[in-house]
């Protein structure tokens, strides 16, 4: 099991790598043109494009630390480098956030501002298109390899796509002798980045400090509770290493079985979990009762 992890995690690399490249080509597009056109919108989506290279890059980071081995000053891996490398990127995000947030208050409030060039719009509408192509390639492979880190940067890719086409309606509206609508568009996209930024943070915060979820925990509960052998549970207690969940629980057996027949219940649970759950870890703790 651990050699396939390894395997996807590195076919998940060819998602970040993609996203990264799409991410570079839109934002120096969009900066370009956004000050060409004297759109605020647009550079917005162009700051916001940036930041999201620095999320992909964290997620490639963290991907690639993930697969060294164990060592002697990390007994378990490093499959939690994609979470550190996640709350960096979410520190950066919020910043080019609240930056593009504060540009466009005061952009909104110089009373000459001008209505941007239609050019500005169909870069937006162009950039959409790009990232929804790039969400459907990533979501795919995310589900192909199970991998929710390949799938958040999915879920980015498609809150991009749909922040272009809100930048593209902000600009096209601008032209109804409505100026200020682009940059009331910069302040959405300044909002969003923050958004992001904040659920990037709330995620990887719950990963390292041994976050698990509650309703998977309780359905690994009842999978083992119906196992032959098992009378109870004392205690199960579920953390996540990466992408890989670790479960350790307590059980309950017959007080009268012998050491023998009490290890091959808890290596039943183990292989149960791993094989029908796709769990990376379990430790079984057999108790008498």
């Amino acid at each position: 099991m651990e050699e396939q992890k390894f395997k996807d995690l590195k076919l998940g690399e060819r998602g970040a790598l993609i996203s990264i490249a799409a991410y570079i080509f839109l934002s120096i597009i969009k900066l370009s043109v956004g000050f060409m056109t004297d759109s605020q919108a647009l550079r917005a989506d162009g700051l916001n494009n940036a930041t999201d290279i620095i999320a992909s890059v964290a997620v490639l980071i963290g991907l690639r630390l993930s697969q060294k081995p164990a060592d002697k000053n990390h007994r378990y891996g490093h499959w939690k480098s994609e979470g550190i490398s996640s709350m960096v990127a979410s520190f950066i995000m919020m910043v080019v956030g609240i930056e593009v947030l504060i540009d466009s208050v005061s952009s909104f409030m110089h009373k000459d501002s001008q209505s941007p060039d239609m050019m500005a719009g169909f870069v937006g509408l162009f950039a959409a298109a790009v990232m929804y192509g790039v969400y459907r390639y990533n979501s795919t492979l995310a589900k192909k390899i199970n991998s929710s880190a390949v799938m958040s940067a999915a879920k980015d890719n498609i809150s991009d796509a749909w922040v272009s086409i809100g930048t593209a309606v902000g600009i096209f509206g601008s032209q109804l002798n409505m100026p200020w609508l682009d940059s009331v568009t910069a302040l959405v996209v300044g909002m969003l980045i923050c958004k992001t930024a904040i659920e990037i943070f709330r995620q990887a915060s719950h990963e390292l400090s041994d976050g698990f979820d509650v309703d998977r925990l309780q359905k690994l509960k009842n999978a083992i509770l119906i196992m032959k052998g098992v009378k109870g549970i004392k205690e199960i207690k579920g953390r996540n290493y990466g992408n890989n969940e670790v479960v350790d629980v307590s059980i309950l057996v017959d007080s009268t079985l012998d050491i023998k027949k009490a290890h091959g219940i808890a290596d039943d649970v183990e292989a149960e979990l791993q094989r029908e759950y796709g769990v990376y870890q379990v430790h079984v703790h057999v108790e008498p009762q």
